[in-house]
């Protein structure tokens, strides 16, 4: 099937064949429902034979290189403030960008052919449940501007965007050599002297030493889905704080679960997100390593990492976000759409942080007079 043939079907298919409007994809279900007649339309998954798997990372760029990768066509807007470049919804002319609140109008997009991803997480919390779980999570806020608290309560609905945050997931089997030194700690004994009512006694006490022998081996660790996210418009620490997501209930890439919210454009390449995943991976190795030397410490001089079966999968992942400005700075407030689980930038009032600074020199006051009045 052509390019132009693959994209016809897709818009065709997310028209309502009752009254003729763009049907949405309903949160939690296999289904696109049309919001003006109710008609509900059933999506067929896409088994996937072989369940989900990466693909080869050589061969992914090689296919990348030669343009060979499958594409299709979006309208794709790119916010002059910050950069984020995300598919604007069928039919709408002027939007906000998800990411920093600043308007967005189709003017400035134009028809793009995008990497088609292999894998979509499909949105399974909705909007309503999101705008409970952002309001619990701002209640238990400390030390969050009283007005801050009230102005997100009475907004988050109207402000939350659902949104598709490409993520490339890396899988590899890691063959790491090393070496570094084993201590091992021994204790002698030492003696030494104190005064005592004016008089020198001597006590001994154990000293602990360290002795360090040299190491060398071989580690080796497997890694399955380490995720980085793809989008910088969404901080990193952010996007690993909404970790571990349900990825046993990815889907067959379909275009129809996108209908109805935004999507971002991948920006950190497979090969920049490659070393970003390395390092998340590293940590885990360096701690292997340790555990292999064994001993009371450990000294790691130098490993050499072999990345053996290097696979990788493009996917989408769905969040609900707000971006808003506080005192003319921008936070960002992000639910998991799949775990519920919330995080995000917060200001803080430095007039109660000050309130209660002062309440416990107070309180530390007291007891001082108090204790000090028996004594």
């Amino acid at each position: 099937m052509s390019f132009e043939e693959k994209t016809k079907e897709t818009v065709s298919s997310l028209k309502c064949q009752n009254c003729g409007a763009i049907l949405h994809y309903a949160p939690g279900t296999n289904s696109l429902k049309c919001e003006y007649c109710g008609t509900v339309n059933t999506i067929e998954e896409n088994v996937i034979p072989q369940g989900i798997h990466p693909v080869d990372y050589g061969t992914f760029i090689a296919d990348l290189e030669r343009h060979t990768e499958n594409t299709e066509q979006a309208v794709v807007v790119k916010c002059g403030n910050c950069g984020a470049s995300t598919t604007m919804l069928p039919n709408v002319t002027s939007d906000a960008c998800p990411f920093c609140a600043s308007p967005l109008v189709v003017q400035q997009g134009d028809a793009t052919a995008m990497l088609q991803p292999h894998y979509v997480l499909p949105f399974i919390i909705n909007d309503k449940d999101a705008g409970t779980l952002f309001q619990q999570w701002m209640g238990k806020l400390w030390f969050a501007p009283s007005d801050l608290v009230k102005k997100v309560k009475d907004t988050s609905f109207r402000q939350l965007k659902g949104i598709y945050i490409p993520h490339w997931s890396y899988d590899t089997d890691t063959s790491t050599t090393y070496t570094g030194q084993r201590g091992e700690y021994y204790y002698t004994t030492e003696t030494y002297n104190v005064e005592v009512n004016g008089r020198t006694e001597t006590r001994t006490r154990q000293v602990r030493h360290t002795a360090w022998y040299p190491a060398s081996g071989r580690v080796d660790n497997i890694f399955r889905d380490v995720l980085v996210s793809a989008s910088p418009s969404l901080p990193r620490k952010m996007a690993e704080i909404l970790e571990p997501w349900h990825l046993d209930q990815l889907k067959a890439y379909d275009g129809r679960y996108l209908s109805g919210f935004r999507s971002e454009l991948y920006q950190t390449s497979a090969q920049q997100g490659l070393a970003i995943a390395q390092q998340r991976m590293d940590p885990v190795i360096c701690d292997e390593i340790r555990s292999d030397i064994g001993g009371d410490e450990q000294s790691i001089s130098h490993y050499d990492i072999d990345y053996n079966n290097l696979g990788i999968k493009y996917i989408l992942l769905p969040v609900w976000l707000s971006a808003y400005r506080y005192n003319n700075k921008l936070y960002h407030f992000v639910v998991n759409a799949s775990t519920g689980e919330v995080t995000g930038d917060r200001p803080y009032s430095w007039t109660k942080i000050v309130g209660l600074i002062l309440g416990i020199i107070a309180a530390i006051w007291f007891l001082y007079e108090c204790f000090g009045n028996q004594q």
